[in-house]
């Protein structure tokens, strides 16, 4: 993954607060779609809820997130710990400790996954059946 330098973060050219697509396209300056792309991937999301209540050593980390790879979760960490949403705190003692805990801008990302895993969990009825009556008529197609 080839990051770009950020010299100055800002608003997407063309865009407002206001919702609108665009400000999730990838022109010259605008670091929207990054750090979407970032923040909403599936090991970062399992990192930033497993560190919402506590700080948590690396190898607890691991042990917690399943199917993650040591490079993985390192890299994660790394790219969230860059983005201020995990601060790593090493400890001088022998050997080393390393903990790794949310910013207070961390927290309130986990805020908004929790709003969506809420909105997951109170719709996952209705995308299943959506799911099973797509997949019947992709069947019908297939038979035709």
């Amino acid at each position: 993954m080839e990051e770009r330098p950020v010299m100055s973060p800002g608003p997407c050219e063309g865009t407002d607060r206001e919702y609108e697509v665009l400000q999730w396209d990838v022109r010259e300056g605008c670091e929207v779609r990054q750090i979407l792309d970032r923040v909403a991937d599936k090991w970062s999301l399992l990192a930033i809820a497993h560190l919402d209540r506590q700080s948590l050593r690396f190898t607890e980390l691991r042990r917690r997130i399943e199917g993650i790879s040591q490079r993985m979760l390192t890299v994660t960490l790394r790219q969230l710990e860059r983005d201020g949403l995990v601060r790593r705190t090493v400890y001088p003692v022998v050997p080393p400790r390393v903990e790794y805990a949310l910013t207070p801008l961390g927290a309130t990302l986990h805020t908004t996954i929790q709003a969506l895993v809420t909105w997951t969990e109170d719709h996952q009825e209705e995308i299943a059946r959506a799911r099973a009556a797509f997949d019947a008529r992709q069947e019908e197609v297939l038979v035709s």
